[in-house]
């Protein structure tokens, strides 16, 4: 009886539950925070590989060619460029406006010039890749399924195609 008469009992259990939640909500709060600032601050690597061509001519040379475009957070460094699982060495780069990413890469026939891995492709930016004689790609492997994939520090992406017959020039 005397615990119904007693006006601070009431009151130390409602106390109590209100020092309860606002330390949780507290914490709650806190948490919150430290997953934002973290997840705000990594940055992560993504690379989109599209308009991937592997071409064959009628005397049986081959040309590659794939659009790289960097649709991460931060910049971005190609060590390896591989057609059919073969590293390719002989390369030509060439940066891409943001209005041509949307275009087909043309058939080159004999592209000019020869970079060399690594390529440093910035974020946002896009880079045209032509491989000069992929593989040991032929005319007998017109229709065939090969694959390219482009290695970076973090990650690999791959893409497949089917080997083409080059337009008549």
């Amino acid at each position: 009886m005397k615990i119904l008469r007693n006006r601070l009992a009431l009151s130390t259990v409602v106390t109590t539950l209100i020092i309860l939640v606002v330390s949780v909500l507290l914490a709650g709060v806190v948490t919150y925070f430290a997953i934002n600032v973290t997840s705000t601050r990594v940055q992560e690597e993504a690379l989109s590989l599209t308009w991937q061509h592997v071409w064959v001519d009628g005397s049986g040379n081959a040309i590659g060619a794939i659009m790289v475009t960097n649709t991460g957070g931060r910049d971005v460094v190609i060590n390896k460029i591989t057609v059919r699982g073969q590293e390719c060495t002989t390369l030509t780069v060439a940066s891409v406006d943001a209005a041509d990413r949307g275009t087909d890469l043309p058939y080159v026939a004999g592209p000019a010039g020869e970079d060399t891995i690594p390529i440093v492709l910035p974020a946002g930016s896009s880079v045209s890749i032509y491989v000069t004689s992929p593989d040991s790609i032929s005319t007998n492997d017109i229709g065939l399924t090969v694959a390219f994939t482009v290695f970076t520090s973090q990650a690999m992406y791959y893409k497949e195609t089917n080997v083409q017959a080059a337009p008549a020039a």
